[in-house]
């Protein structure tokens, strides 16, 4: 059968063309967008947020990030207590404040 079928050689292979660094550019410029968009904005949050935690003190009117806001009246290690109406207090994890409200904020709503 190999009389009908010519047999196929493989061509030399081509030597491979030298790197001109481009490539090293686009990896260099991959790794500073990512920085610039990703990891700074996400560390300077979670600076903002630590400062936040760490300045919690009793009276500051605060939002957790369930949406439930309140007053500060007791400030623990790890937890607050939060008087979200007249005799109702609820406790949560420092980590679970979302934001400080301006003084007054909620009278207003």
């Amino acid at each position: 059968m190999s009389f009908l079928i010519s047999a196929a050689h493989a061509q030399e292979a081509a030597a491979a063309p030298a790197g001109t660094g481009f490539e090293w550019v686009f990896l260099v410029g991959f790794l500073v967008i990512f920085y610039l968009m990703i990891w700074r904005p996400q560390a300077k949050r979670a600076k903002e947020h630590k400062n936040l935690i760490g300045g919690l003190q009793k009276g500051d009117e605060v939002v957790t990030s369930g949406g439930i806001a309140g007053k500060v009246t007791k400030v623990a290690d790890d937890f607050v207590v939060i008087e979200v109406s007249d005799n109702v207090e609820l406790k949560f994890q420092k980590v679970a404040i979302a934001a400080t409200l301006p003084k007054g904020t909620l009278k207003a709503i």
